[in-house]
């Protein structure tokens, strides 16, 4: 694809201090200099009047789509706002899982696609995003999730995602320290992806955010959207807590706060807001090679690098935008661990986190222009929006940057709603709360 020229402004926007390649060698000499010839990663901007782009949100999606305009569009005229500091948001409040272990044909692709970007993304930006492939791991306890594993597996398969079907034994020797037979869910078996594993998050936000600054982009940190301005049915800027930004184009990329954020354009989104918990243990010795997922209910866990146990569960189920968790999930969440992992239940929980998403009718996102002429969305994540950063921040560039969706992305767009022709991975139907 051929890149969108930047303007003029732009180019005056990419002169500026660059943090320098990282490498083992720079390491080493700055070891010896006694650690003096760092430079921040990225620099933080203060605003200009008026830029081609604003992109509301500094996490992922918002990082990686200024990223991408810059590094593969030529559009560096370019604002990340965000309201508080970098990293502080969803980006680092979930639980790092990379996948793309979908059922839905276009959702595999957009997935699978994803996990290529996480693949060649520490070369690309020259940071260390502690990427582990160590496969993911889906347990069933039923020959009717048996079976739906199965389609699942084959339908990957059919486009070249790998996926392998794991026996109890196997299941065993991937993780010494589960129950099989479990007086709750006794495994029956599982179903692997090999390529599946875990990103530091922070890393992620830290090295799109310098990759974004050194070609030009600014990044606006404690910058507080608090209005869309809009005229004739056309986006002219935001209104901020550091004054005006105008703007050709206003993407939204806020998580859990995409309702709010589209209701100052005037806009209903099809989409509500939860939380999302999460938890972490103390640091323990290698106990778990692999990402563990149970299919009897919503859980899944991975050991960080440090030792820790990561735990996730299900949204709490009701709308909020508290970014506190509740003791129901937790004791739903700490008895499917136990249940799964006996030998854990003396292990003590250090922390507690919840991150606000959104959940949209059909449980798949959206990447799309909306009906106010130059405001686009990348919102309605629900649980896949960090193991989508990479695509997600492509194919929104690529909406910014041609005015139309990217072949991967056609299927999100915001106009499925009203057409009838919803991304529904589960079958569940118009809940949000339910997917």
């Amino acid at each position: 694809m051929d890149p969108v020229p930047s303007s003029p402004a732009s180019a005056a926007t990419a002169v500026r201090t660059k943090s320098g390649h990282y490498s083992f060698w720079r390491l080493l000499r700055e070891g010896l200099r006694g650690q003096r010839g760092w430079r921040p990663a990225w620099v933080k901007a203060s605003p200009k009047p008026r830029y081609r782009v604003v992109i509301v949100g500094g996490g992922g999606h918002g990082l990686s789509t200024a990223y991408y305009l810059a590094s593969h569009f030529g559009i560096t005229d370019v604002a990340v706002v965000e309201r508080g500091p970098i990293g502080l948001g969803n980006v680092g409040r979930n639980t790092t899982i990379v996948r793309s272990n979908y059922f839905q044909p276009a959702n595999i692709r957009f997935y699978e696609y994803s996990l290529k970007l996480w693949e060649g993304l520490e070369r690309e930006l020259n940071f260390n995003a502690m990427v582990s492939q160590r496969g993911t791991l889906n347990l069933f306890h039923t020959e009717a999730q048996r079976d739906l594993f199965t389609r699942r597996a084959n339908q990957m398969r059919l486009l070249g995602v790998d996926a392998e079907a794991v026996t109890r034994e196997g299941v065993k020797s991937l993780v010494p320290l589960i129950d099989l037979d479990n007086g709750r869910y006794p495994v029956l078996g599982g179903f692997l992806q090999p390529r599946g594993g875990t990103v530091r998050h922070d890393a992620v936000a830290w090295g799109y955010a310098r990759g974004a600054s050194e070609r030009g982009v600014d990044i606006i940190e404690h910058c507080e959207v608090t209005g869309i301005r809009h005229d004739g049915g056309r986006v002219a800027g935001v209104e901020t807590s550091r004054g005006f930004l105008g703007a050709d184009i206003v993407c939204l990329a806020v998580a859990g706060h995409s309702s709010r954020l589209a209701g100052m354009a005037g806009l209903r989104l099809p989409i509500e807001t939860h939380v999302l918990q999460a938890w972490v243990t103390e640091s323990l010795k290698p106990v778990l090679d692999v990402v563990l997922t149970y299919g009897a209910g919503h859980f899944y866990v991975s050991q960080s690098d440090k030792g820790g146990l990561v735990f996730g569960g299900a949204i709490d189920g009701y709308n909020t935008y508290g970014q506190r968790g509740t003791l129901p999930m937790a004791e739903e969440v700490a008895a499917a661990a136990v249940t799964l992992l006996p030998g854990l239940a003396r292990v003590k929980v250090l922390r507690q986190w919840g991150g606000i998403m959104d959940m949209s009718m059909d449980g798949s996102p959206i990447i799309s222009k909306t009906p106010v002429e130059g405001l686009i969305l990348n919102g309605g994540w629900c649980y896949g929006g960090f193991k989508a950063i990479p695509a997600g921040g492509m194919t929104t560039a690529y909406l910014v940057a041609h005015g139309s969706p990217h072949p991967l992305a056609t299927h999100l767009d915001l106009g499925r709603f009203a057409a009838g022709r919803p991304i529904d991975e589960r079958g569940i139907g118009p809940f949000p709360y339910a997917h």
